[in-house]
């Protein structure tokens, strides 16, 4: 599978443009760690891409989402790795990420909704203009985008071996390039 069709499989499973902008970010972040890592960009980058595409379809059952998108994926015989992925993404199964792109999707995940959190309090509004100071600060202000699992963000120290810094500067990054695409 590649990002087109990974894509038209996206918008074919997930009507809400916001959430199709999430899983575009969450693609861009999961690529800019394989570059980083010397990983397989494209298979990082689509288990990005497709983390979330039973969302609509668990969003009032959310015990279910993410087996369910799981299992989707291994019916249409996507890489098992990226399955495990997607499956391990949501913390509510208490399945804890082994690999390292599993670790990466992991904490990406939250980390998006920040970013976008913190864009959109900005006067300018565009993520051009956000800065990792920016995410850094809303990150310690707890009531700033209560939703957002710091502690998961957080982990990313532990699970990538990347100081806060260097991942919120490397999530920045990678979403300032598909700004466009995000509307930010």
């Amino acid at each position: 599978m590649n990002h087109q069709e990974a894509l038209n499989l996206l918008e074919e499973n997930i009507q809400n443009q916001n959430l199709i902008k999430h899983c575009l970010a969450v693609e861009a972040i999961m690529r800019a760690l394989a570059r980083h890592f010397n990983e397989d960009e494209e298979k990082w980058g689509l288990s990005g891409l497709l983390h979330d595409i039973d969302y609509e379809k668990t969003k009032d059952n959310p015990s279910q989402h993410s087996l369910i998108g799981s299992q989707m994926l291994e019916d249409l015989r996507v890489d098992k790795e990226i399955c495990q992925a997607v499956k391990v993404h949501n913390e509510a199964h208490g399945i804890l990420p082994e690999t390292l792109m599993e670790k990466a999707l992991y904490v990406i995940d939250p980390l998006t909704g920040l970013i976008v959190a913190a864009t959109l309090v900005l006067p300018s509004k565009k993520i051009t203009d956000l800065t990792e100071e920016n995410i850094l600060n809303r990150f310690k202000e707890k009531a700033f985008a209560r939703g957002v699992n710091r502690e998961i963000i957080g982990k990313s120290e532990e699970y990538l071996n990347l100081s806060l810094k260097d991942f919120i500067e490397i999530g920045l990054n990678a979403m300032q390039q598909i700004s466009n695409e995000l509307g930010l």
